[in-house]
């Protein structure tokens, strides 16, 4: 279950390329909010990926 730790990261990185696109697409037709409402979704998936690895590690400290 290591790989928790990492994984969490992933949605920390799609969330800032989601940021940097919609601010890329501000001034184009193109509606930007989209990618908004993916990066939003992004860090809050990586949040909670945090809190659940932190509870899943405390769960196996206890005897």
């Amino acid at each position: 279950m290591n790989y928790l730790k990492f994984t969490q990261y992933v949605y920390l990185v799609f969330g800032l390329y989601f940021i940097y696109d919609g601010i890329s697409k501000w001034n184009q037709p193109e509606k930007p909010w989209l990618s908004f409402i993916i990066a939003g979704l992004a860090i809050f998936m990586f949040f909670f990926r945090r809190r659940f690895a932190r509870k899943f590690e405390d769960q196996n400290k206890k005897p």
